[in-house]
């Protein structure tokens, strides 16, 4: 059997090569992009005929994608009945903002005491490399660059159970955290946060930092609030 490209991989300048994924690593890959830009939209059940035969692989990877997706948040494993995208409700989306918003107010500060000079350096690569997706207009990778960065700066933190939480939140979040940046406005501001996130980050301003980080994902509420 063909094995798929890796796509859900990105190529950053200065950053530590990305290892081959497995198969099943690859395909849920594939899926989470599909429900991130909206193919699959929440609620939508998973024709799993029709992705076995749209991603050449066998059930047995797709199983085990769809059971590492349900890992993630978004999708529902429903016994007898397949599985379904998950939907999430404003209140759910506004409370799972909320409480991103105070620990990653605490990674930004953590991460500017004990990151080292390379591991910020590496960081800032990735902003850079974002920028340049964002000036491209290329979506997709940026969202992808954009939420590495996110996720970077938690574990950064060094602080195990703050990069648990932040990763479990973060993942339930992606298909709404795509959407903030719809429309050029909105992305256009999201573009301007992180710019200031790279300034803080630039002089380990960890306070700084962290009420960067804060507005930047309570605006997200904002961005996504009537669409969600």
């Amino acid at each position: 059997m063909t094995e798929l490209p890796v796509e859900d991989d990105i190529a950053y300048p200065d950053a530590p090569v990305i290892q081959r994924q497995t198969l099943h690593e690859q395909v849920a890959g594939r899926i989470r992009d599909l429900i991130i830009e909206g193919h699959l939209k929440p609620g939508a059940r998973i024709n799993e005929a029709a992705l076995v035969d749209s991603l050449g692989v066998s059930r047995t990877p797709l199983r085990e994608a769809l059971r590492t997706l349900a890992g993630e948040g978004l999708i529902d494993i429903r016994p007898a009945r397949g599985s379904i995208v998950r939907r999430l409700t404003p209140e759910d989306v506004f409370s799972m903002l909320e409480v991103l918003a105070e620990l990653e107010k605490l990674a930004g500060r953590l991460a500017c005491k004990r990151a080292s000079d390379k591991d910020l350096a590496e960081l800032l690569a990735i902003h850079d490399a974002m920028m340049g997706y964002y000036a491209k207009r290329d979506r997709l990778t940026y969202y992808k660059a954009n939420q590495d960065i996110h996720a970077r700066i938690a574990r950064l933190s060094r602080n195990n159970m703050l990069i648990d939480v932040q990763a479990n939140i973060q993942a339930r979040l992606k298909r709404i955290r795509f959407l903030g940046n719809q429309g050029p406005e909105a992305w256009a501001n999201a573009v301007a946060e992180h710019e200031e996130m790279a300034e803080a980050l630039r002089v380990r301003d960890g306070a700084r930092l962290g009420e960067v980080l804060t507005k930047h994902l309570m605006n997200t509420w904002d961005r996504v609030k009537d669409v969600v």
